[in-house]
Order: C-alpha cells, then sequence, then structure tokens
C-alpha cells in the first residue's frame, strides 16, 4: 500500500513519521516537497531578531532517515485526486492513498506596493532577508500589519512587536522609534480572551501601538504610508507585513478547493475523494493555520491508515486540541491550550509568560526534530538562548 503526502511541513513529517515508526520498511511512503528542509515558524523570528542563524535553523529533508519513506525533492506540477496521481518535476507518482499536506502559499505581489515599499516576514526567505534589513534599520516608525484573512500563526504578528521592540531596546533605537500593530482582528487571539488581554497589556506598557479590526490594503511608496481597507492611513518607515495567503495552485486546480481552501470531514480529515485525506493549512477544518494543529490531524489520518493496512478499523476522531507558545519578550514565553469544535465556542487555557514556558518551547522543537530527523536539536535554536532555570 503506497502513500503519497504532498508537503513535508508539520503534517507531513508527523504522517510520514508515525507510518514509519508503525510500519517500518512496510510503511511504502513517498514524501515529495520543493524546498530543501524544514523550519519551524518561530525559528523564523529566531533568525530575524538575532537569537539563531538561518543554518542552524534549517533541517535539512535529505537527512530523513525513517525507514519505509522516500523523500523526493520536486515541484508538484498537477494533481488527480480522483486516481490519486501527482505530476512532479522528477516525474509522476500514484499511490493508494494521497495526503495533501501543502499548507499555504504567500503572494506578497498582491498587495500593492508591499514588494516595492515593505518587507514580508512570514515566509522562510522573507524573515531570513528582515534580519538583514533590520540590522541596518535607524530607527523610525515602524508597522507591523496583516495584508489578508485567514493568515497563518495569529499570535506572530503580536510576537513580532514584542520582540521588535526588545530589538530596538537593546540597540539604543527605542525612544525614537515607534511600533504600530495594525490587525484585522478585534484582539489578538480571539480564541483566548486571557491571552489577549496579556498580549494588550503588554503593548500598553511598552507603548506599542494596537489597531484592531484593520487591514492593510496597500502601501504607497512614494508617501510612505500604509492605506487600510476602511480608507485610513498610517506612515512608516519600516512596514513588516504579513502577505495574503491562498491555497497553492496547484490544489486550486486539482478541482479540490471549496471558497479556496480544500473541505474536509472534520473529525477524519477525509476529503470528497475516496481514499484522499488532507490536512494543516490548506484546510478549511476550522481550527487556525498553524502546525501545530496539522499535527495532530495528520496523527488522525497516521492511525486511519495503519488500521486499513492491518486489516483493521480507526476509531480516534480528530478533536482539534493545540497548543501555542507565544513569545512576549525579555525571554517570557505565554502558553496557550485551546480546542476547536465545530458548532462550539473555542475553549482554552492561557498560561502567564513564564520562564518556564521558555524551556517547554526548546523541548517541544527538540522533541520534534528528533521524531522527525533522528537527531539532537540544540545549537543556534531557541533552546541555546541564555534561559536561566527558573523565574
Amino acid at each position: 500500500m503506497r502513500v503519497l503526502v504532498l508537503g513535508a511541513g508539520f503534517g507531513g513529517l508527523e504522517l510520514s513519521t508515525r507510518l514509519s515508526v508503525a510500519l517500518g520498511a512496510d510503511a511504502d511512503v513517498v514524501l515529495i516537497d520543493k524546498a530543501e528542509g524544514f523550519v519551524f515558524g518561530f525559528s523564523k523570528l529566531d533568525v530575524m531578531f538575532g537569537h539563531a542563524t538561518a543554518p542552524s535553523v534549517r533541517h535539512l529533508y535529505r537527512d530523513l532517515a525513517a525507514p519505509g519513506v522516500r523523500f523526493v525533492p520536486a515541484t508538484i506540477r498537477a494533481i488527480d485526486p480522483a486516481a490519486r496521481r501527482v505530476e512532479t518535476d522528477a516525474g509522476p507518482f500514484e499511490g493508494d492513498i494521497l495526503v495533501v499536506a501543502l499548507g499555504a502559499d504567500l503572494h506578497p505581489s498582491m498587495t500593492p506596493g508591499l514588494v516595492e515599499a515593505g518587507h514580508e516576514f512570514y515566509t522562510v526567505a522573507g524573515a531570513f532577508a528582515a534580519a538583514e534589513v533590520l540590522d541596518r534599520f535607524p530607527g523610525g516608525r515602524v508597522i507591523i500589519g496583516v495584508t489578508s484573512t485567514p493568515f497563518k500563526c495569529p499570535p506572530a504578528p503580536s510576537e513580532t512587536a514584542l520582540l521588535l521592540h526588545d530589538f530596538l531596546v537593546a540597540r539604543g533605537l527605542r525612544e525614537t522609534s515607534e511600533i504600530a500593530l495594525v490587525m484585522p482582528l478585534g484582539v489578538p487571539i480571539p480564541p483566548s480572551p486571557a491571552a489577549s488581554q496579556a498580549l494588550l497589556a503588554a503593548f500598553a506598557e511598552r507603548g506599542i501601538g494596537w489597531h484592531p479590526g484593520r487591514l492593510v490594503r496597500e502601501l504607497d511608496p512614494a508617501r510612505r504610508v500604509a492605506v487600510f481597507a476602511d480608507g485610513g492611513e498610517l506612515s512608516f518607515d519600516l512596514f513588516l507585513g504579513v502577505p495574503v495567503h491562498r491555497a497553492p495552485q496547484v490544489v486550486a486546480e486539482s478541482g479540490m478547493c471549496v471558497d479556496g481552501w480544500i473541505p474536509v470531514d472534520p473529525l477524519t480529515l477525509e476529503t470528497a475523494y475516496p481514499h484522499v485525506y488532507a490536512v494543516g493549512d490548506v484546510t478549511s477544518v476550522g481550527t487556525p493555520k498553524a502546525g501545530v494543529f496539522a499535527e495532530g490531524q495528520a496523527a488522525i489520518v497516521a492511525e486511519r491508515i495503519i488500521a486499513r493496512h492491518r486489516g483493521g478499523g480507526a476509531s480516534s476522531t480528530y478533536g482539534g486540541q493545540g497548543i501555542c507558545y507565544i513569545e512576549f519578550g525579555d525571554h517570557r514565553i505565554g502558553r496557550v491550550e485551546v480546542t476547536f469544535r465545530r458548532g462550539e465556542t473555542p475553549a482554552g487555557r492561557f498560561d502567564d509568560p513564564s520562564l518556564l514556558h521558555t524551556a517547554d518551547k526548546a523541548a517541544f522543537g527538540a522533541d520534534r526534530i528528533r521524531r522527525w530527523f533522528g537527531r539532537e536539536w540544540t545549537d543556534g535554536n531557541v533552546a541555546a538562548r541564555h534561559v536561566p532555570a527558573a523565574d
């Protein structure tokens, strides 16, 4: 039984690893991704603000050593979900089961003026390039702005504002700089009122401007202003943007999308096509577009595939749980645990920022690299920061 896994992010790596652990060499997994390696979302911010180097946070797919898993470095050109067949730069592949985990593509050019006058920091390349921009930044008015919904990792813009504050303080530039956070959401993290309140308090304490319910429609390069969807404007010297998110074009052309994303059974992650699943940001499952949710969805798909391989049935269903670590600056991290169920208000808890959660976050990343890549990860990542043992 061959399993084609498209995309090697949180979802694809977790699925492939679980199949390898359970089935060994019998797994017969083909994992396809065009990137050379995996980078955690939080690692992008680590590089951006000088806490790590780019090579130290990139985990090369060529180092995958999971029995029964073959990694194919290729761009996917076409997907036929009915035939469970894909066309790639490395040739065609067919499977008994197809899992789409290609995430969301980001399009800075879809926001007028963003490429010319701003800097996106949500792609790996964009975040790494932003590190050089920040290194040269002499101070001034900074806008962190969201240009479309939905967008990945809703806490990330807030984290960026707080980490930027620390960055400018360390460089002696904070008193001559302004930071504004522009988001279409009414609060920083709608599913967690407690986390939102903590972030708003942190913004107020640090003098970070908060502009809720506003979407950046375009940048005017000549006047150096961000223009909002409601017609308002805000001037800037540096604009850090969250670009437009869309399902990958190859997914859109496959006929699998409805209203821009792949609809799935929220309990099983099955699509409308037999033996075809989708997990993570590419779906409209109803959870935030964040890696930890893709990982949880992949675990359910893995169980169903393993049960089919062994001739049994799988009873587990996806429960919508996820954990998110939120950078508050000064080496302190908050923790949100939330559950999303269709038709219900998200429920969860928030743990106040703490040095202990900083250690937990480091362990979170190290554990996944250990499981997915079979090696320890210490150099250059969040675990290597000078973090005290306790508050």
